[in-house]
């Protein structure tokens, strides 16, 4: 469940997965998008086709180990990812890069923040392979590489975050801490302060009904990718 502080983005897409065990994980083959409403927050998602998931050797929440020195990222966050972050970690202290295969967005929004902290601070890298899917809080995700790969055929989504009351990004001043703290976060991730507010403007350009969907090319041009 995601807060009117912790700010709202949730999408659903699909995408390739590496070279392991898979599994197929149907998704009903259409564009919606849904919202549940509870005690002040929402979760909401887009679903689009059906998605092939890696089962890899492990799984810790959304993540699954494929080998030690790499995890795919292969489903929803939410408040316990970032424990669960840190018992992959233990269990596989050599994960050097996360692969973003299926990367809906976040029920936990707050939770996906430090997420990402933690993975900045780890030094991992992320890569979007060719199929990769990174949508809504996912993206965040993925800025958070201290390198961030995306092959050609990789795909992004970004739209306006919504509370529970409706009111989105452009409903607040500039400066409320509603959309400082992704600006914030922004910064973190390595960007300076015109960046990081043309990037944060950039994924409010479309209403939360709506999603702007991005290729890597597209990317390119707002985020430093290696």
């Amino acid at each position: 469940m995601r807060t009117l502080t912790a700010l709202a983005l949730t999408l659903l897409a699909c995408t390739a997965a590496p070279a392991v065990a898979a599994e197929t994980i149907v998704i009903e083959d259409l564009v919606e998008v849904i919202e549940y409403v509870d005690e002040g927050g929402s979760e909401r998602y887009v679903a689009t086709a059906p998605a092939p998931i890696p089962q890899g050797i492990a799984r810790f929440g959304p993540f699954r180990v494929l080998d030690g020195n790499r995890a795919a990222l292969v489903d929803v966050t939410d408040s316990a990812s970032p424990a669960q972050f840190q018992a992959m970690l233990r269990a596989y202290p050599g994960i050097a890069t996360i692969e973003m295969v299926e990367c809906p967005g976040t029920e936990d929004d707050r939770a996906n923040l430090k997420l990402g902290r933690m993975i900045r601070a780890q030094g991992i890298a992320t890569h979007v392979p060719s199929g990769g899917s990174v949508r809504s809080g996912g993206v965040e995700l993925f800025l958070a590489g201290k390198q961030r790969f995306a092959d050609p055929g990789s795909e992004f989504a970004v739209h306006s975050w919504a509370d529970e009351d409706g009111r989105e990004a452009k409903d607040y001043p500039a400066d409320a801490p509603e959309n400082r703290a992704y600006i914030d976060y922004y910064r973190d991730m390595g960007m300076d302060a015109p960046q990081a507010s043309a990037f944060y403007a950039m994924t409010n350009s479309v209403p939360h009904a709506d999603a702007k969907w991005l290729t890597a090319a597209d990317m390119r041009q707002w985020v430093k990718l290696d």
